[in-house]
């Protein structure tokens, strides 16, 4: 895989605003000098224990341990590796990239897909121009308008039309220098079985271009515009850069809305998702009528932690918020229902009742569990035995995604109430062949709901450490004395936390997430210092400087020394602790004078 520059990197990381970056996902406020924190985008929390530093840009979470640069921020956050997170903060902040030398294999490979990316990118702008200019689109923009959608959205989403001539796509992009080949590789031509002539494949259609979350395009969903055309709606097929299942559409446009709202929408159709960006509600995205998979729904945990199912209410959308249920249990998200009348997608009910009553729904969606409990109760035969016991065959699989719960009892008491059963039957009737499984999910439920504990597990005497090193880089001027004249052997009792004091003292105190100079994978070839260095640096924009205190942990740290050297002579033959005794009280008078110093100039 190619890789970027060093400079090009320190270019990236000059020119991202991390207040700003942060902020997409959490809402921050200033907490001290070189400060912000917010509630821990990596685990719910009620009372903030995330900060960052907008100036070493670096975050670190005092309750999950969560720590990292902008870097890694981008790539926990988005579900990308390095090169990926390099590239989208590249592409949001402006900064072009430069490419180290790479193999010629792999530089090939790599124009390859630039060049279908760009052949597909000014398709899209083609098919863009063709909806709005083209005197054949009249019909397009007249069904587009009759579902409501007006012009800026549906430019925002770069909707286009597909004209109906079988060449004009194939035509238009040999002028531009592309083969026939790019076009076959990017699913915009096929081959006649008749005599092998390529042709365009979507033709006399409405245009969806499909992006990921950089805003590229990498295929289409074309929608007929014909009752003959079939099929109704005919998507880009797997390629080598389009591959079905592993997106949401509008994703790229959704993607900070959701995060700063803590919840995503999900519909179906590309027409229901760009409906509900223009009634407002912009942090929807679209599962492009696909049955919904793993990958998407780990998009969508990326963006949110709650996902609101605003599915057709036919037995293919029941189908999908039960796949939807299976697959967000293994990620932890909460998935709740929006309830929309039988036959209405969310499109039909913005351009009917307007964009009050969608947002109202959305504000109305209840938990997925009762929801599914409700419609099988609103659905089933009640009138006879064989009738209710169907509807308990159906709430099986619901309930054994619930643990032991006020939840669990509430909904067995209505199950039990409309049924006309009695409430302990209902419970052991509804969990009849589900007990094993039952249990261990609600095991992973339990842990999965509670904000993780801190998990330091930090000796007092680290905790001491860890304190000198953060004001150290707080004060880096007096740092740099106080840790040059420390024995880091000595005086740091774990070999991590030396590689850091060694680290700062080699001059990285004013910049600690500097690369070592000569290692070549720099903090990344080791994550456990970096991520140790990030802490440090929050840790030191918490309060304003104050050097006094250098100098009562400075002193700490020699009397912590002392007092190990004394243990070590006590079991020895031949140990004698006068000295150090003598030594260890010249060194409490000290401090007992530096704390004085200290508490004076905090009054």
């Amino acid at each position: 895989m190619a890789l970027y520059t060093r400079e090009s990197k320190d270019r990236v990381r000059d020119a991202v605003d991390f207040v700003e970056l942060v902020s997409a996902r959490t809402e921050l406020r200033r907490a001290g000098p070189a400060r912000y924190e917010g509630l821990c985008p990596f685990h719910e929390e009620r009372s903030p224990s995330f900060g960052i530093d907008p100036t070493q840009k670096v975050y670190y979470c005092f309750g999950c341990q969560a720590s990292g640069d902008l870097f890694t921020f981008v790539q926990e956050t988005e579900g990308v590796d390095f090169k990926g997170a390099l590239e989208l903060l590249a592409d949001r902040f402006g900064v072009e990239l430069e490419r180290e030398e790479e193999d010629p294999k792999q530089a090939e490979h790599r124009r390859q897909r630039e060049r279908l990316l760009e052949l597909l990118k000014r398709t899209a702008a083609y098919y863009e121009r063709c909806l709005w200019e083209a005197e054949e689109a009249k019909a397009a923009r007249e069904y587009l308008e009759s579902r409501g959608l007006g012009e800026e959205i549906l430019r925002e989403f770069h909707v286009g039309y597909s004209p109906s001539a079988w060449d004009r796509v194939l035509l238009a992009s040999r002028r531009g220098g592309f083969t026939e080949r790019e076009l076959y590789a990017t699913g915009l031509a096929q081959r006649s079985k008749e005599n092998g002539r390529p042709y365009d494949r979507f033709r006399g259609r409405i245009m969806f271009p499909l992006a990921d979350v950089r805003g590229r395009v990498l295929g289409f969903g074309a929608r007929a515009m014909r009752d003959e055309q079939k099929p109704k709606y005919l998507n880009t097929s797997d390629n080598d850069v389009y591959h079905k299942g592993s997106h949401l559409y509008g994703a790229h446009l959704a993607r900070a809305h959701a995060a700063r709202a803590g919840q995503a929408i999900l519909c179906e159709g590309y027409t229901d998702v760009i409906a509900l960006h223009q009634a407002g509600l912009r942090n929807t995205v679209g599962s492009m009528g696909t049955a919904l998979t793993a990958e998407q729904v780990g998009e969508l945990a990326r963006m949110a932690q709650t996902v609101l199912l605003a599915l057709d209410a036919d037995s293919a959308g029941q189908e999908a918020m039960l796949k939807a249920a299976g697959l967000a249990a293994k990620r932890k998200l909460e998935l709740r229902v929006v309830a929309l009348p039988t036959g209405t997608d969310p499109a039909d009910l913005v351009q009917r009742d307007g964009a009050q009553a969608i947002s109202a729904a959305v504000e109305q969606a209840v938990p997925f569990v009762r929801f599914r409990v409700e419609r099988v109760l609103a659905t089933g035969d009640h009138g006879s035995p064989e009738g209710r016991d169907r509807m308990v065959e159906e709430l099986r699989p619901v309930f054994a995604m619930l643990p032991p719960s006020a939840m669990r009892l509430e909904l067995t008491k209505l199950v039990s109430g409309r049924l006309a059963l009695p409430e302990s039957l209902m419970e052991t009737l509804l969990a009849s062949q589900t007990g094993r499984r039952q249990g261990s999910q609600s095991g992973r439920t339990a842990a999965g709901d509670a904000s993780p504990a801190p998990a330091t597990g930090l000796s007092r005497r680290e905790e001491t450490e860890r304190t000198f090193l953060a004001l150290c880089i707080a004060s880096p001027e007096e740092g740099e004395q106080a840790l040059g004249g420390l024995n880091v052997d000595e005086h740091f009792t774990s070999e991590l936390l030396r590689q850091a004091a060694r680290h700062l003292g080699a001059g990285h105190l004013r910049d600690p997430m500097a690369d070592p100079a000569g290692l070549e994978d720099g903090l990344d070839g080791n994550p456990q210092l970096k991520a140790l260095l990030a802490e440090l640096v929050v840790e030191a924009g918490r309060e304003p400087v104050q050097p006094a205190m250098l100098d009562v942990q400075r002193l700490q740290l020699e009397l912590a020394r002392v007092d190990r050297r004394i243990q070590q002579a006590r079991g020895e033959e031949s140990g004698d602790v006068s000295e150090l005794a003598t030594r260890r009280g010249e060194v409490k008078r000290e401090f007992d004078r530096a704390q004085e110093r200290a508490l004076e100039k905090t009054v």
